[in-house]
């Protein structure tokens, strides 16, 4: 398999019934504190409170009865293991779904809500994929990778075409990158549609592989990453590295406390709920990796799934 413009399209065809077009929100305060135009791509709207829901719809909807029959099964910190419950109970098949033991509880209860039958290991890739390989073998279900499944990240880059749609004549497209789903779709539907767009992923820095391959040209997988935004902490794909390579223009990465002063400016101004995954391209402006002055941003908000009682600025508990 491989990813084009015309997989994407034949995704957003495929997925339309079953997601939304999620809206673009813009803030004039934001636009004068940046210095150029920023468009929020809001997939903190859409089904499952992320932009997940689009790959694992694609993903399951893709599938043949027979492959279907046995179930599908993965491995997620949270967002990408609520998408795949919920694209298999919307599809009538068992979900098998392994979670690291260090999950958001947010993100537990929404995978369990969906009907999907939960397996914790250890907060390790080496983990996730051995117990999601063993899974695999007893149950016969059909594996849906987070992010190197070509199924994933076309239906991922669906999100840009809408963007695209709606803001035509962007500059840049700022994206997270995590195991990469996200950013190869929206790379390569960017990039195709738009050849002169410049598209920049961020990352933080205590899980900086993305960035670290991306300026070495080789893949560099990070152990033990520690940050925020636990939606970034996996490290990226080889067949996403490959695409990133020839479709990226960087790749920057922020502090943690910038991460954190993203997510609370945004919650502040726009009066929206993101996840700090969602917020670390807006930190990537806020500490100015990346030039967005004069020129017309499109920013991809990931997320919205928050554990309310574990806020990063201490506000638990307030009225």
């Amino acid at each position: 398999m491989s990813l084009d413009l015309a997989a994407i399209r034949t995704a957003h065809d495929r997925i339309r019934p079953h997601i939304h077009c999620t809206p673009v929100l813009t803030s004039a305060r934001l636009d004068a504190a940046a210095g150029g135009a920023l468009f929020f791509k809001c997939e903190n709207f859409q089904k499952v409170g992320a932009f997940k829901a689009r790959g694992a719809t694609n993903a399951v909807f893709s599938l043949t009865a027979a492959e279907a029959a046995r179930g599908v099964a993965t491995h997620s910190s949270g967002n990408h293991a609520a998408a795949l419950a919920r694209a298999a109970r919307l599809r009538g098949i068992p979900a098998y779904i392994v979670m690291p033991a260090n999950s958001s509880k947010t993100k537990i209860r929404a995978v369990e809500g969906y009907g999907g039958r939960i397996t914790f290991c250890e907060p390790t890739a080496a983990a996730r994929e051995e117990t999601c390989a063993r899974i695999v073998a007893d149950t016969g279900a059909a594996m849906i990778h987070p992010f190197t499944d070509f199924r994933v990240m076309a239906g991922q880059g669906t999100a840009v075409i809408e963007l695209l749609e709606d803001v035509p004549s962007l500059d840049t497209i700022l994206c997270p990158v995590g195991g990469g789903g996200l950013l190869c779709g929206t790379a390569v539907a960017a990039k195709t549609l738009q050849p002169g767009i410049r598209v920049i992923a961020a990352e933080p820095t205590g899980a900086g592989d993305a960035a670290e391959s991306f300026h070495a040209g080789h893949r560099i997988p990070v152990d033990h990453p520690h940050t925020i935004a636990d939606g970034l902490r996996t490290s990226i794909g080889e067949p996403n590295f490959e695409l990133i390579r020839r479709h990226v223009d960087d790749v920057v990465t922020v502090s943690e406390e910038g991460i954190v002063a993203a997510m609370r400016t945004i919650w502040e101004t726009m009066k929206i709920i993101i996840e700090p995954s969602a917020a670390v391209p807006y930190a990537a402006i806020m500490e100015s990796k990346v030039d967005v002055r004069d020129r017309r941003i499109g920013v991809i908000f990931s997320g919205g799934n928050v554990d309310l009682d574990a806020l990063p600025w201490g506000l638990s508990g307030s009225a």
